[in-house]
């Protein structure tokens, strides 16, 4: 019988299936691993990220479509910009979440993916 992915294999996964050019929060990143509410654990899993080739947690923002803090990704403008490089369109300060957010259906599909 195969392991059980780690929680942490299980968040990067999720990560993988973000469509280039769209944003998941990580509350819907922490669902879609199998606990909505350990959208804090998720930060910590991204930041930890042993690849950012394969594994683009740029696509991942808050609630708001706000980017991570500074610490993240080698300055505070990286992951906008990795983003803005990706068609992502921001809106004083934030991702306009309205356009770029995952959809319903993209879930749906991210959350099939990974049965």
């Amino acid at each position: 019988m195969p392991e059980e992915m780690s929680l942490a294999e299980k968040i990067y996964a999720a990560v993988r299936l973000i469509p280039r050019g769209k944003v998941a929060t990580y509350s819907q990143i922490a669902a879609l691993a199998g606990n909505c509410n350990l959208r804090r654990y998720v930060g910590n899993a991204l930041h930890k990220n042993p690849s950012n080739l394969l594994t683009p947690c740029h696509r991942v923002v808050n609630a708001k479509g706000f980017c991570s803090g500074s610490f993240a990704f080698g300055g505070p403008k990286v992951q906008q910009e990795k983003l803005e490089a990706e068609g992502v369109v921001f809106v004083s300060g934030h991702v306009d979440m309205d356009r770029f957010a995952i959809t319903p259906d993209d879930f749906e599909m991210m959350s099939a993916s990974l049965l």
